[in-house]
């Protein structure tokens, strides 16, 4: 992973994607700027003579297949379609399909292009009650399409269950490598997993419960112009616990005071336009936990991108802080407990 996060590479993406423009319909000489990198590197290509911009993710690889890729446009294109939400379109090739590709290191790099839409993240310092009161209702929206909608034949999405997160085969990397972890430390995480798998087992994965969902409606995945709340980057879609979704939310700000009273907003949003039951609503805790523990794997497996440096050992202090408080808060096995058995 760390050849993916130096000047070089960021350039010889910049390549690749100035080598594929005419693909969409763009000048050869539009400007060319990268927007972030994480998992995939995302750059904005502006032609200033046709007064266009597309959005451009440039795939890493060994992670999405071509028809996983594939079939998280075949969602965006339904949600789309059935006026579910707000998001960037794909757009299509001038050849013909939507996925096109150079080659770098003697691999294919898949490459997408996106509507740039205008808007900008919200500000976690900011009152984001009524932006989490939306995004409850969108929410809702994308778990009451995915109840009902059928995926085609060949629709292939990961899926984020506790052995793919945390398990033996973890998506993300092992959290017990996290940066400043300390034997006394990986006590208490082992000790929240266990805890987690026990509450996820008897939670269960029941069609009302489980299904395809964004995965990563973080801030930074939401664009706010005026009075519309825009979801974008569906890479990280797929089978989940629906009340995985609000976790997802609040990555990065777990301990942040307004927390709680952003879930009432959201749960509020959520229930405006679908029923949410009080066992579903008090599963919020374990998936909270679950996620952070999932991203302190990511930040320790990624530690060479600006998020992880940013974030550091504190953040895995954070996370220890957070287990601390979800291991006293949740019982190991109680009657209250065995109520979210369906």
């Amino acid at each position: 992973m760390a050849d993916m996060y130096h000047d070089r590479f960021i350039r010889e993406m910049q390549s690749g994607v100035k080598g594929l423009l005419q693909a969409w319909g763009l000048a050869p000489q539009s400007d060319v700027r990268l927007l972030n990198i994480s998992e995939n590197a995302t750059f904005i290509a502006r032609d200033a003579e046709a007064g266009r911009a597309v959005v451009i993710r440039v795939h890493r690889p060994g992670y999405h297949t071509r028809e996983e890729i594939e079939s998280e446009l075949t969602w965006i294109d339904s949600l789309i379609e059935d006026g579910v939400i707000s998001t960037a379109s794909p757009l299509s090739l001038q050849s013909g399909g939507r996925i096109a590709a150079f080659r770098h290191a003697g691999e294919d790099r898949l490459v997408v292009g996106f509507e740039f839409l205008k808007g900008s993240e919200p500000a976690p310092e900011n009152d984001l009650k009524k932006d989490f009161h939306t995004l409850g209702a969108i929410t809702a929206r994308l778990h009451n399409h995915t109840q009902r909608w059928t995926a085609p034949a060949g629709f292939i999405r990961k899926t984020w269950d506790f052995e793919s997160m945390l398990g033996s085969t973890p998506l993300w990397g092992d959290w017990r490598k996290a940066m400043g972890l300390d034997a006394r430390g990986r006590e208490v995480l082992e000790a929240t997993a266990a805890r987690l798998r026990r509450h996820l087992d008897i939670y269960g994965k029941k069609r009302d419960r489980f299904g395809l969902v964004h995965a990563d409606l973080r801030l930074a995945n939401l664009l706010v112009d005026g009075q519309t709340l825009s979801v974008i980057d569906f890479d990280d879609c797929g089978f989940s616990w629906f009340m995985y979704d609000f976790a997802a939310a609040i990555s990065f700000i777990e301990e942040d005071p307004q927390i709680p009273d952003l879930q009432a907003s959201w749960v509020a949003g959520y229930r405006s336009v679908k029923p949410l039951s009080a066992a579903d609503e008090a599963t919020i805790p374990t998936f909270i936990m679950l996620r952070r523990l999932l991203l302190t794997a990511w930040v320790a497996s990624h530690a060479e991108t600006e998020t992880a440096q940013a974030l550091g050992p504190a953040y895995t202090q954070g996370t220890l802080r957070l287990a601390a408080r979800y291991l006293n808060a949740t019982p190991r096995s109680t009657e209250s407990e065995r109520a979210h058995d369906p």
